[in-house]
């Protein structure tokens, strides 16, 4: 039986009490990925089989905060199939934590060990309620608003960088810290498909998936 390949990847966002939150994808027991949405109130985990077996197959999961060392373990609660979560992560913590993933069939088990830094594995999730406005008198112009994630709920105290797609070829750009934007030069009397993407401030982590599509037209003269 073949053991999870590990590799990660982050997202990023703020927890009801204040903290943020981390996620991690294990491919396995072939492949596992770290992802945070709600650094670090709690990391995400999720994980694919490859091969995928042709047996029923169990997973234990688990976490410790330390590569090396004495370091206690604690149970990654199961959310799903394959899938889970644990909490209490100590937020810009320079030491790894550990998910160990364990795959048990009849034919005996496999396991894959992710070591990652909080930090590395934001991600936020996508910008939510995207609008496009035509600006009165500006026909070669479009306004575009947009709020935070709701996963993200204190962007005061952990704030978001944005950039924005739009036209042909998927043009883009940014980031920016503000989560509106006037857009000029673009095409009058054309209807402009826009989207947008959130990252972490500081850097850290990768950017969200786009956002859903908003559309509009610029100003039109009567």
């Amino acid at each position: 039986m073949t053991g999870p390949r590990t590799e990660a990847r982050g997202l990023g966002a703020l927890g009801r009490e204040g903290h943020r939150a981390a996620g991690t994808e294990l491919g396995g027991p072939g492949r596992h990925r770290p992802f945070q949405p709600h650094y670090p109130q709690a990391v995400n985990c999720s994980w694919v089989l490859t091969p995928e077996p042709l047996l029923d197959t169990d997973f234990v999961a688990t976490y410790r905060h330390g590569v090396w060392g004495a370091t206690e373990t604690g149970e990654c609660v199961r959310t799903g199939p394959r899938s889970c979560s644990f909490g209490d992560v100590q937020m810009f913590s320079l030491t790894p934590y550990v998910v160990n993933v364990t795959a048990v069939n009849p034919l005996g088990t496999a396991s894959r060990l992710l070591p990652f830094l909080l930090e590395n594995v934001i991600k936020p999730d996508p910008p939510e309620d995207l609008r496009v406005s035509p600006i009165p008198g500006e026909t070669k112009k479009l306004l575009l608003e947009w709020s935070p994630p709701g996963s993200w709920p204190f962007p005061e105290y952990f704030p978001l960088k944005y950039r924005i797609r739009y036209a042909r070829g998927e043009s883009s750009i940014g980031p920016y810290e503000q989560t509106s934007y006037t857009l000029t030069g673009v095409r009058p009397g054309t209807l402009h498909r826009i989207q947008v993407a959130a990252k972490d401030f500081t850097d850290s982590g990768e950017f969200s998936a786009w956002s859903l599509p908003a559309s509009g037209t610029p100003w039109v003269e009567p």
